[in-house]
């Protein structure tokens, strides 16, 4: 490749970057749920804007360009929902999502005192639940996505974060 994949802090600049890559990323999801209303397609330029601005967003860079992101929050009860994992199709299999998933869940639990991760995926993601079990998620439940889809729930503790670095 000749150049490292860097992983830092989104920027306010960074949330077009974002919202581009999130629309291309979640094309295949898309098409294989035969549902082109779903949440990451639907989600407004502004909208992103506003998550960068005060969540937990951390961009993948190969040079200058945003190849992949991952946005995470606290709730009221001290749980972090981490969400809008992407990696350009052209990089997936080399690691990054995980390196992304492993900055989020660093800062969620050092810096801002999470105690919980949960996120969700389709059902029939079969690469996106196979990389949350590998870094230690489990399922606990589902629920219907407001887009219609059938989401699984995963949880892991926070203190087991340092588990997958």
């Amino acid at each position: 490749m000749g150049m490292s994949v860097t992983i830092s802090v989104a920027t306010e600049q960074d949330a077009e970057d974002i919202f581009r890559l999130q629309y291309l990323c979640f094309q295949s999801e898309a098409q294989l749920y035969g549902n082109y209303r779903i949440e990451p397609l639907v989600e407004t330029l502004d909208a992103v804007r506003r998550e960068v601005a005060v969540d937990c967003v951390f961009v993948a860079r190969l040079g200058d360009e945003v190849v992949g992101a991952v946005r995470g929050k606290l709730t009221e009860e001290g749980s972090a929902v981490i969400a809008r994992l992407c990696v350009h199709p052209r990089l997936r299999g080399h690691g990054i999502g995980a390196r992304l998933l492993r900055a989020a869940e660093a800062a969620l639990a050092e810096d801002r005192g999470a105690t919980l991760f949960r996120l969700r995926t389709g059902h029939l993601s079969e690469g996106n639940l196979s990389l949350y079990r590998r870094v230690g998620y489990e399922a606990v439940g589902r629920v219907k996505g407001t887009d219609g889809v059938e989401l699984i729930v995963l949880e892991k503790p926070a203190t087991s974060y340092a588990t997958t670095a």
